[in-house]
């Protein structure tokens, strides 16, 4: 609680929460965060669309949406795979469960009927009872290409998880490929102070795990590309894959430097087509990581 109020005196203009296995709950965070602030929008970056029906998942943000206006956006996603098998929900087709639930969401928050007999998805004559005035966006946080065209198609907007660059933001909205506005919300690790140094090493921790997952789409453009594949297998985990990146991947990978330094790295990821850089604070003290991270603003 003390956090989100502190990200909204510090002037951001929106505050994400996560839901990741065994960690906390996305629905409890967004209330909580949008109950102690006034102004601040909230985003839920994201909720696996297998965890919940979605007549459900379509309740509980109507209800914080007509709580708090124009203040709350829902992401749903695919989920981490060995998170969503290790409680039995990883569906047969990813791609059919994400665009028959967004679907569904969607159209019960705009206050239509829904009837369908999906692969995944059935309902019969559902409507919610009290649809927010203001639906808020349904976002899709994924990373293949079909995936993005997906988003592109059913959707409201887009979320990235990091690492970000310009070059990954610009192939991604190819492959969304939307007809008309499209938001895309790009994750970042990100860490500002005048000691390049240590602020390249606060950002490692969030960029250790990219060794566990393929990155390919990520890193396709980028010059580094096959050596970057190369530390990655030969890395014993996640941290020493950190350890061993060199600061010009880095760089590369996060937000990190002078307030000025990074932004103009935030600017060049709203040039190649980020509607908002979500900032992730790196360091042990999350406050005073935020609190430099307003430097940016």
């Amino acid at each position: 609680m003390r956090f989100a109020r502190w990200v909204e005196e510090l002037g951001f203009a929106e505050l994400w929460v996560v839901e990741d296995l065994a960690f906390h709950g996305a629905f409890a965070q967004a209330a909580t965060a949008l109950a102690v602030t006034r102004r601040i929008g909230v985003g839920i970056g994201i909720v696996p669309a297998a965890a919940r029906h979605p007549a459900y998942l379509a309740m509980e943000a109507a209800t914080l949406a007509a709580l708090h206006p124009g203040r709350l956006t829902l992401g749903i996603g695919h989920g981490m795979r060995d998170w969503m098998r290790s409680v039995g929900a990883w569906p047969s087709s990813p791609l059919g469960l994400l665009a028959e639930t967004t679907t569904a969401v969607r159209d019960l928050l705009h206050g239509r009927v829904v009837s369908t007999a999906g692969r995944f998805v059935q309902m019969d004559d559902v409507r919610l009872s009290a649809p927010p005035p203001q639906p808020p966006l349904v976002v899709l946080g994924v990373r293949g290409p079909r995936s993005l065209a997906l988003s592109g198609r059913v959707a409201d907007g887009t979320v990235l998880a990091e690492p970000i660059t310009p070059a990954y933001l610009a192939a991604a909205r190819r492959q969304i490929a939307a007809d008309g506005p499209h938001p895309i919300s790009a994750f970042t690790p990100a860490a500002v102070g005048d000691d390049l140094e240590v602020a390249r090493a606060a950002v490692l921790p969030a960029l250790g795990w990219a060794g566990d997952v393929d990155f390919a789409a990520h890193l396709a453009e980028l010059p580094f590309a096959a050596e970057f594949a190369a530390l990655r297998a030969r890395s014993v985990d996640a941290a020493a894959f950190a350890a061993a990146l060199p600061a010009a991947w880095v760089d590369q990978l996060a937000v990190v430097g002078t307030p000025q330094v990074a932004r103009a790295r935030v600017g060049e990821l709203g040039t190649a087509g980020a509607s908002t850089v979500i900032l992730a604070p790196a360091g042990p003290d999350p406050f005073a990581a935020v609190e430099a991270l307003a430097a940016v603003l």
